[in-house]
């Protein structure tokens, strides 16, 4: 629900992105100048709450009228453009003068640099990754068929989540050095950084359309299985009917999403929220509810159900009573300053 909330925002600036080069507005700026254009769309609350309204709207829409006959389908097509779109950008990005240099950055350990705001970090952005913590793979694991082997989906969803990573990573580090941008500067880099590469490519206003436009569908997906929550809550235990449950859910949330548009420093402080304390928390509560109350032939049932595949149930379930919750447990005490 809170994530959301913020996240239609960002999603909202890739929308105005995809107008902007749409337009050819994009092609002809030079690096400071796309600086500036990114610092001026954060600054303007309107413009902000105008695309977040929109992206609000479209998830809304699918999310009332269901999710497999217009987004599942179209994400089987829009999605593998989209990782040909970042394997051809990774092209570019290899070859350019600060490849060295980002690669170092990306994939070099510095482990005197490590804290545990650091490690809490990292938790929070794989909880985040993953969606887990907060229902989302919970409500989608539950419209699977029992034949699927939740172990192999489990596997398969973290390589490949990892992998899609790794792979923006070394996309975009090499040309934010080669550019000579801050690799700290956050989400912003992928509005400065691609626009810059797309202006120095043949077809520029149509590679970057076609790129934002795949990233706004991209945010689409992730925003239909966060909604998707909350409404599956408020049809199964409220008793609400989906269509209703989705326009309310969604405007109560683009309204809890107006001060991450218009109030300076608020995204970023609700998404470390989230991130960082939330999200591990909640996983922290589940890890305990599914380890402890429920009993081993519910586990089981859950685990296996008719796929027949139980490899891996023993050391997960270890894993689930104790190893998990200590881990979780022991990063947040260390981050709140009650273990040294």
């Amino acid at each position: 629900f809170v994530i959301l909330s913020f996240y239609g925002v960002v999603a909202g600036w890739a929308m105005d992105y995809t107008w902007r080069a749409a337009r050819g507005l994009l092609a002809e700026l030079d690096q400071q100048s796309l600086e500036a254009a990114f610092r001026e769309l954060a600054a303007d609350g309107g413009r902000q709450v105008a695309w977040q309204a929109s992206f609000m709207v479209a998830t809304i829409v699918v999310v009332a009228q269901g999710i497999e006959a217009g987004i599942e389908r179209a994400s089987k097509i829009l999605m593998p453009m989209l990782l040909a779109f970042l394997f051809l950008l990774l092209g570019y990005s290899l070859t350019s003068q600060g490849a060295g240099e980002g690669l170092a950055f990306l994939l070099k350990p510095r482990f005197e640099e490590l804290g545990w705001n650091g490690v809490l970090a990292a938790l929070g952005q794989a909880f985040f990754s993953l969606s887990l913590g907060m229902g989302a793979m919970i409500t989608y694991g539950s419209y699977l068929e029992n034949k699927q082997s939740i172990p192999g989906a489990a596997l398969q969803i973290a390589v490949v989540d990892t992998a899609m990573a790794i792979l923006a990573g070394l996309v975009i580090f090499p040309l934010v050095f080669s550019f000579g941008l801050e690799p700290g500067a956050g989400p912003g880099l992928v509005f400065i950084t691609l626009p810059r590469v797309f202006s120095l490519m043949p077809a520029s206003s149509l590679l970057a359309t076609v790129f934002f436009l795949l990233v706004v569908f991209a945010a689409l997906t992730s925003a239909i299985s966060l909604l998707e929550v909350v409404v599956a809550f408020a049809v199964d235990e409220l008793g609400w009917r989906r269509a209703p449950a989705s326009w309310t859910a969604g405007a109560v949330i683009f309204a809890l999403g107006v001060p991450s548009a218009t109030v300076a420093g608020f995204l970023g402080r609700v998404d470390e929220l989230t991130s960082n304390w939330m999200l591990p928390v909640g996983g922290l509560l589940i890890a305990l509810f599914v380890g402890w109350r429920l009993n081993g032939e519910q586990v089981r049932a859950g685990y296996v159900a008719d796929s027949d595949d139980s490899r891996g149930i023993d050391p997960w379930r270890l894993c689930i009573r104790y190893l998990a919750p200590l881990a979780v447990a022991v990063i947040l005490l260390q981050n709140i300053g009650l273990i040294d």
